[in-house]
């Protein structure tokens, strides 16, 4: 072998080696130049490294297309969580300094704290006056649930807000009756209509 294809060789090798290292870097745009002539066995060998170079493009390009895919639907189904969230905790402002509260469905430890956390920021942002939790949805009412209103209604007390409990159906009433619980300092009214006139006529006698 002569000095002369020896540095070609040398010379080539290098160049691979430092395709290569970028490719481990993660570019995969550089691509080796095929030798004109000389030995076939390098020829072909930069032609595989090439064409590895290529596959693994290919395979990083899927894997970026399958990584945004999953990220925009990770954030659609965030979207829809926030939707359905708000949606089961509609605060609603039904007069100046007046928030509404209707609740629907079964009360459970997670949506009890949502529930709170929620109404307790639209106290505080709406500087809030009277909060009317409104139950007429819920039939049945247990121990827990019982305990997760009362929570909510000494802490929307606590922001400086009057906190009044509407909807109570008579089988309600009576449970709350037999399990002894301590509402005082909790106003309650058959309807929130009823609920928002004592509350309008109270503000216009000051």
């Amino acid at each position: 072998m002569t000095a002369a294809l020896e540095s070609t060789i040398l010379e080539n090798v290098a160049d691979a080696l430092l395709v290569l290292s970028n490719v481990g870097l993660g570019d995969y745009s550089s691509r080796l130049s095929l030798p004109e002539g000389g030995d076939e066995s390098l020829h072909a060998l930069f032609e595989g490294i090439n064409e590895m170079i290529r596959s693994l493009e290919q395979e990083k390009q899927r894997s970026d297309d399958y990584q945004r895919e999953l990220e925009d639907k990770l954030n659609t189904i965030e979207k829809q969580r926030i939707a359905i969230q708000e949606l089961s905790t509609p605060i609603m402002e039904v007069w100046d300094g007046v928030l509404c509260l209707p609740v629907v469905g079964v009360m459970d430890t997670a949506r009890s704290a949502e529930m709170t956390t929620s109404l307790l920021h639209a106290v505080v942002e709406k500087k809030t006056r009277c909060c009317i939790i409104d139950i007429t949805g819920i039939e049945v009412m247990d121990t827990g649930t019982a305990d997760h209103f009362m929570r909510m209604a000494r802490a929307v007390g606590m922001l400086g807000a009057r906190c009044v409990l509407t909807g109570i159906n008579p089988h309600i009433a009576q449970t709350i009756v037999h399990m002894g619980v301590d509402l005082s300092g909790i106003d309650s009214h058959r309807s929130l209509r009823q609920a928002l006139q004592v509350y309008v006529s109270g503000e216009k006698k000051k």
